[in-house]
């Protein structure tokens, strides 16, 4: 084989996310100074004490062998009850799999669903790595535009599809921009999706962060239609919800028994089978999920309404975000463009905050999935990704150097214009 020829996997260019990870790691090493992380969507508070407990006692009473690629028996009945009394979703344990990580459980879905030359549709502004998923799942990745607060329309995303068009992605809350879908525009969604015969993957990471409106599962919407005619393959994280960011534990309700047989064959491939033990810290997250849930929801919310109020009032920020981690700051004002801003903050402020031009990515994909090449939508130029799940204290210095970064930068800007 000649070297002139990529690969599929080595053709993808690395995320906007590992980049900045390296760098702010860099940083720490060459100056020896702690860097505000503002850039990893890692929470400060900890799983509650009974997932530890459960995680240490799987170990030592010895279950540390393999379950079956579908995951322990216990764990997905639990989830499937939960579905049913928290999401209103109609799941069997023969339509569950957990998996190690939602991520990992994303990439084996879309490997469940995808065919040669498949599309599938993914809005402009998007987390980079649905859309590496998704090329590496060999499926040609489509981006239709956002609309008015970037929100999907349902007219433009069924003007992008083509008759290639098999899934597709719904993320709500999404990430990065926080947007929270009502019931009837995730309605809507799915009727279109259901009209044109597509399957609908719902990313649902972020299901207990809602601010202002109540989480609504996209599989709930059909939840009276027979398993065989249903179309919403939805997947589910313990990272956020539990802070178990770590443990590396997700799951995803298959919409059919059909999907679900393929699926198994994907992870008998691909990871034998998730941790024994997580899957036990995993029981005893559920258990107790009504109160840690709320308790999390309560300390991140709290850092959104006073810690981000000042970016707000300082115009860097339209909005608070409805939901999720994260908020886009837009940096126009400074005349440096998020690829300028984010290694000059980290460089002389010691904050660490993630291009926007990254959640942008437009790449040039061939049947393969194999990326010729790739630019960015120019609208995002200007926009930088902050966390607002880490440590209060930390995100409200990085907050102020922030601000005062963008006042001196104001300062230069405007003595260049004079």
């Amino acid at each position: 084989m000649s070297r002139d020829i990529l690969s599929a996997a080595e053709s993808i260019p690395s995320s906007c996310l590992h980049r900045i990870f390296r760098a702010a790691e860099r940083r720490e090493a060459e100056s020896g100074t702690d860097v505000v992380k503002l850039h990893v969507g890692d929470p400060y508070f900890n799983p509650s004490d009974d997932v530890a407990d459960a995680f240490v006692d799987a170990v030592r009473r010895g279950d540390t062998k393999y379950t079956g690629v579908e995951g322990l028996g216990e764990l997905r009945e639990a989830v499937v009850d939960k579905l049913r009394t928290d999401n209103g979703v109609d799941s069997a344990v023969s339509r569950l799999l957990i998996t190690p990580g939602s991520c990992q459980g994303l990439a084996a879905l879309l490997q469940t669903l995808a065919e040669p030359g498949a599309e599938i549709l993914i809005p402009e502004f998007h987390w980079p790595v649905h859309l590496q998923q998704a090329l590496l799942a060999g499926f040609r990745p489509v981006l239709y535009p956002l609309g008015p607060g970037l929100r999907p329309d349902p007219e433009v995303i069924a003007a992008a599809a083509t008759e290639r068009t098999r899934v597709l992605l719904i993320n709500s809350p999404a990430n990065p921009t926080g947007v929270v879908l009502a019931r009837d525009e995730l309605r809507t969604l799915l009727d279109l999706a259901r009209t044109r015969g597509w399957h609908a993957i719902s990313d649902e990471a972020y299901e207990h962060f809602l601010y202002d409106s109540e989480h609504t599962s996209v599989a709930s919407l059909e939840r009276d239609l027979p398993p065989a005619e249903r179309i919403v393959h939805s997947v589910f994280s313990f990272s956020k919800s539990f802070a178990m960011t770590g443990y590396r534990l997700g799951y995803v309700a298959l919409a059919d028994d059909r999907a679900a047989d393929v699926m198994k064959v994907v992870q008998e491939a691909n990871i034998i089978g998730t941790s024994t033990p997580v899957q036990y810290a995993g029981i005893a997250a559920l258990n107790s999920r009504a109160e840690s849930t709320a308790v999390n929801r309560k300390k991140v919310q709290h850092s959104r309404d006073v810690i981000l109020s000042p970016l707000v009032e300082a115009g860097l920020l339209r909005e608070l975000p409805a939901g999720g981690w994260y908020a886009m700051l837009d940096v126009a004002r400074t005349g440096l463009d998020a690829e300028t801003f984010a290694p000059r903050l980290l460089e002389t402020k010691g904050v660490a905050v993630v291009p926007g031009e990254g959640f942008a990515m437009r790449p040039d994909a061939d049947d393969r999935g194999r990326v010729h090449s790739h630019d960015y939508a120019p609208w995002a130029r200007n926009l930088v990704r902050i966390a607002f799940c880490v440590d209060p204290a930390a995100l409200e210095t990085g907050v102020t150097r922030l601000l005062e970064f963008v006042d001196e930068c104001g300062d230069g800007a405007n003595a260049a214009a004079r």
